[in-house]
């Protein structure tokens, strides 16, 4: 299914809305709901891009929730600074300490490898969830279709700013992995829009201070810029921030992007924001761990075709490996929020 404009929204409706909320109260999870064959007591290592990221704190409090309702043990720990050497000794630590499994969001594709294959050597499995990486013999959960999103903030933009204009992205880590797969399908759908023109991409390393720096670079090195996107909750919520106190330049200027709820329906309630997407990182966070707990448990594998139950979310299949990434399960589509449906979601 493709999501290119604001009728999915028209027709996911409320029942959407119900779906999303429910699945952030309590993240849906029930140790009653959980599967029989699935080991009880497993201590996993939850380690987000940092520990500072609203974002990331909410998919690690969804994951906590469904391990705790599993009748396991979540340590949260990382660094607080986006790079794969602020999560390195986090690694360490889960093999310090034993670990069943670890779930991260990798700040860089393959400078992690080494001390997650040490981890898999004493026998930990590995997740990645939110941003991959290139390492062997994992599995990664996607929160929606790479392709998908990517074309689809493209799209967004195209609708707001009549497909004519300068553009520029804002991103997260340059090394992040998410991020740059996006970007790549940005690019490519971009081809379906002669008359938009991709100017610069600069990265705020999920850093407000950083954010708003290379913004105001970009403003000043671009006045005549039409379009944003930035697919980064902490670099669409800091250019919201600035457009919000500098209201002459949204006369030509249009912000779009992955962003949460309870930061953006501010700025989407008062014109600053249109449209923006994102899903529910509670329930990534929830996936993630049930794919986690059923890895550790030995009840699948990575093979392709493996099936899980996860609670409230349902059932999942494991996909065969595509171009540049490993097997991966994936949440859903993302979900395109407007001043019709904002305050709704609390996320």
């Amino acid at each position: 299914m493709k999501l290119s404009n604001r009728k999915i929204s028209a027709l996911a409706g409320t029942a959407l809305a119900a779906a999303m909320i429910l699945g952030l109260s309590g993240v849906g999870v029930s140790a009653a709901s959980a599967s029989a064959s699935l080991k009880k007591g497993l201590t996993v290592y939850l380690i987000p891009k940092d520990t500072l990221n609203p974002y990331e704190v909410i998919a690690d409090k969804g994951a906590s929730t469904a391990l705790k309702a599993l009748g396991d043990k979540a340590v949260i720990s990382s660094g607080t600074v986006d790079t794969a050497a602020a999560q390195i000794p986090s690694i360490q630590a889960a093999i310090q300490a034993h670990a069943s499994a670890i779930i991260i969001a990798g700040n860089d594709p393959s400078a992690l490898c080494p001390s997650l294959k040490q981890a898999q050597n004493a026998g930990i499995v590995v997740v990645s969830f939110d941003s991959d990486v290139t390492c062997p013999n994992h599995l990664f959960v996607n929160q929606a279709n790479t392709k998908q999103i990517g074309t689809s903030e493209v799209d967004l933009l195209a609708a707001d700013i009549h497909k004519t204009g300068q553009i520029a992205i804002l991103s997260a880590a340059a090394t992040a992995t998410n991020q740059n797969a996006w970007i790549v399908y940005m690019k490519q759908e971009l081809k379906k829009y002669p008359k938009m023109k991709l100017v610069s991409t600069v990265y705020g390393n999920d850093d407000p201070a950083t954010s708003l720096t290379v913004l105001q670079g970009l403003l000043s090195a671009y006045p005549h810029l039409a379009g944003i996107i930035s697919p980064t909750t902490v670099g669409i919520s800091t250019a919201a921030q600035y457009l919000d106190t500098h209201k002459s330049l949204l006369k030509t200027l249009t912000l779009t992007g992955l962003g949460l709820p309870s930061q953006m329906k501010k700025y989407v309630n008062d014109g600053t924001v249109k449209s923006f997407e994102l899903w529910n990182p509670a329930n990534l966070g929830q996936l993630a761990a049930y794919a986690a707990a059923n890895l550790a448990s030995k009840t699948i594998t990575v093979k392709a075709g493996d099936k899980f139950k996860a609670g409230s979310l349902g059932g999942y299949t494991i996909l065969k490996a595509a171009s540049g990434t490993g097997p991966s399960i994936v949440l859903g589509p993302p979900y395109v929020f407007t001043k019709a449906n904002v305050n709704s979601f609390n996320f």
